[in-house]
């Protein structure tokens, strides 16, 4: 078992200015030890987890962390800076202790315990005292390793000892208030262990008997249902959502983000307290607004409002019906390919089934996925209410979705449904419930109400209307010609290249997949565009390593091996590694292409009946050279743009240094390649990295 952290991994004199030039620092330590493989796919993915939430503590504590295939071993770099670094501190304060935790792909679990152990001890006041006042690295990095303290009670294995001055008389029959808590966070590595110990020296300090349990990395131990069982209350402080959830239901509950356990950890106990006080509880612990408060629903960053939350809940939605889309759209392609568009007319295959005939399979695989199409709007609609509410909302939004196709009003339908049903489960909910009628909530009242109420809704109030604007736009559709027709594809090609796989993309895709379960010659130029752009960014990643490979690290040209069956496949995420480690460069790229191949896919009036497949359903593309030539197009026009950038990126770097070298006083350069990566401008520095020490850059 290789050390977690050895002195040549300690800097006591961290030189850094930013959050990424500290990161950079420690991380190069880590490359020169052998512990990161490739430095710039590993800061990719440092900066990939510290975009999803901050990962500055309160005290002058910065955290940075990730789980990548880039760390061989777990991995823990310490620095201590003398001016501080914004890591993004709730309380404001610059970091003057950075760590930096790497931790790989499939990590032996010992090793990541002892990871979640120290970052849990980071939390202690004194422990970061005896930091600040060191002198020695070999001693830092020994007071890290924890050397006299690796048989630590891990968190959860028992409940937070009782105030010395006695139980607190507000608990049941005299007893210690009991409360049980879940901590998770994104990668489960430091916030998740760090809002343990939080709540736990809360509930010391407050009286109060607390067990924690932490769904982290390491895997989780369920807690004792008799534990759970005899809780007054429960506190949940997640940023991804808790694991076997229905095991807290009909408890106090109070539903945060981690955060909050780690900078208020007295007032959530003391919130659950008044909650129970006062009786209320939770049918399936839904979040609260406490947690909307903290800025987190259902694993969403701190700060966001109504907007954030509302792409929450369309995408909850989304991901749900994609697999349907998936497999009933490629159903019907496939059968189109055996029997011909005609094979849409076949009689039911339950009556004329035919085993030697390729007609019947064509018309079972034809019927098969439109019975998967038929569900759809049903569960777009129903897990838009379930990513607003939990499972109380499943039951009112597949009815409100099943109403959007009985009246047609489609996908429009399905997405204000969706909706409706949410905000109806989200008033019940708030009305005061006597305790003997909590438990028939989940299974009867909510159901049952919430299904009427969207049900006269869809059917009296709005459903009319939402059908005549899904009318009017398939009408729109179908009209288009001309320029109109072309700027959509522009538009459409933007929104498929412009997050790769994120909301927007999804926007696109969901609008383009919506016209196929009523097909007309718009929407299936619209599907034709929106699989063709989508497409170009792989490809075009792909291209640009082949034709410019040292523009990129090693790791990125073994990805652009990859992406050209990712983007063949229609798999728009296949150029994420590529614009997470140079989005400037990369993004304005692809979305350039996609929008070229938007518009001559629409251009060429090119048609497509299936959902996904890529290239390998261009039989079934009304037009399928013309089409192919406008992948083709985008994909060159993206990846001429990514060379071009990533060369005057490189050679404004090249200048930058020169300079540098040339000023009197000035630092020997240290090569662009060795320090920054293909196209990322070198950082200047006081002093000898350790790179440049250990080992000769790579030109």
């Amino acid at each position: 078992m290789s050390e977690l952290i050895t002195p040549d991994l300690v800097d006591l004199g961290l030189d850094a200015g930013t959050k990424e030039e500290a990161t950079r620092s420690l991380a190069e330590r880590m490359a020169v030890a052998g512990r990161v493989t490739d430095l710039e796919g590993f800061l990719a993915d440092v900066a990939a987890r510290e975009a999803l939430m901050p990962t500055g503590m309160e005290g002058g504590i910065g955290i940075p962390h990730c789980r990548s295939a880039h760390v061989t071993a777990p991995t823990l770099a310490f620095g201590r800076s003398e001016r501080g670094i914004d890591f993004g501190a709730m309380d404001g304060q610059p970091a003057d202790l950075v760590f930096l935790i790497a931790a790989p792909d499939g990590a032996d679990e010992d090793h990541l315990v002892i990871l979640s152990a120290l970052a849990r001890r980071l939390a202690d006041p004194e422990f970061a005292a005896a930091l600040r006042a060191g002198h020695d690295a070999a001693e830092a990095a020994s007071l890290l390793r924890g050397d006299d303290h690796r048989a630590a009670a891990p968190t959860g294995s028992g409940p937070a000892a009782p105030d010395p001055a006695g139980p607190d008389p507000s608990g049941p029959a005299g007893r210690p208030f009991r409360v049980v808590a879940v901590t998770s966070c994104p990668t489960g590595i430091a916030h998740t262990y760090l809002a343990a110990e939080s709540l736990e020296r809360a509930g010391r300090e407050a009286g109060v008997e607390l067990v924690v349990e932490t769904q982290g990395s390491a895997g989780f131990s369920r807690l004792d249902p008799a534990v759970i069982a005899a809780a007054d209350g429960v506190v949940f402080a997640h940023d991804v959502e808790v694991r076997e959830r229905e095991r807290f239901a009909g408890k106090p509950t109070v539903d945060v983000g981690v955060k909050a356990a780690l900078n208020r950890p007295g007032e959530l106990i003391a919130e659950v307290r008044e909650k129970a006080a006062r009786g209320e509880s939770t049918a399936s612990a839904p979040a609260s607004d406490e947690r909307e408060r903290d800025g987190v629903r259902d694993g969403g960053p701190a700060g966001e409002g109504f907007g954030s939350h509302l792409r929450r809940w369309l995408m909850s939605g989304v991901s749900y019906m994609v697999p349907f889309v998936a497999a009933g759209g490629l159903l019907i392609a496939l059968s189109f390919a055996i029997g011909g568009y005609e094979i849409a007319d076949a009689p039911a295959v339950g009556d004329h089934f035919v085993w030697a005939e390729a007609d019947s399979w064509a018309a079972l695989f034809n019927q098969v996925g439109g019975a998967a199409f038929a569900f759809l709007v049903p569960v777009l609609a129903g897990y838009i209410a379930f990513g607003m509410v939990d499972r109380p909302g499943i039951v009112p939004g597949f009815v409100g979705g099943a109403i959007a196709v009985t009246i047609e009003a489609g996908f429009l339908g399905g997405l204000v449904a969706g909706l409706l049903a949410g905000g109806v489960v989200m008033l019940i909910q708030r009305v005061h419930i006597p305790p003997t009628l909590r438990g028939i909530m989940p299974v009867l009242v909510i159901p049952l109400i919430g299904s009427a109420v969207v049900g006269f809704l869809m059917f009296v109030v709005i459903g009319k209307p939402i059908a005549e604007l899904q009318q009017a736009l398939t009408d729109w559709l179908n009209d288009l010609s001309g320029s109109n027709a072309i700027l959509l594809g522009v538009v459409l090609g933007l929104m498929m290249c412009f997050d790769l796989g994120g909301p927007v993309n999804k926007v696109a895709y969901t609008f383009a997949v919506g016209g196929l379960t009523a097909p007309t010659d718009g929407s299936l130029k619209v599907m034709a565009a929106v699989m063709a752009a989508g497409m170009v960014p792989p490809l075009a990643m792909a291209l640009a390593t082949a034709v410019r490979g040292r523009l990129f690290t090693k790791a990125e040209r073994e990805n652009g091996k990859a992406a050209w069956v990712l983007g063949a496949s229609f798999i728009s995420e296949g150029a994420i590694p590529f614009a997470a480690a140079d989005p400037l460069r990369v993004l304005p790229s692809v979305m350039a292409g996609g929008a070229v191949t938007g518009a001559l896919s629409m251009a060429f009036d090119a048609t497509l009946r299936a959902p996904h497949g890529g290239v390998f359903v261009v039989a079934l593309v009304g037009g399928p050279v013309p089409y192919l030539l406008a992948i083709a197009v985008g994909t060159v026009v993206s990846a001429a743009l990514v060379v071009l950038l990533k060369s005057r990126g490189r050679r404004h770097a090249g200048v930058a240094a020169e300079r540098r070298e040339a000023e009197p006083g000035g630092t020997p350069a240290v090569p662009v390649a060795a320090r920054s990566g293909p196209g990322r401008p070198a950082r200047p520095s006081t002093k000898p990295s350790p790179t440049s020490q250990a080992r000769p850059a790579v030109p």
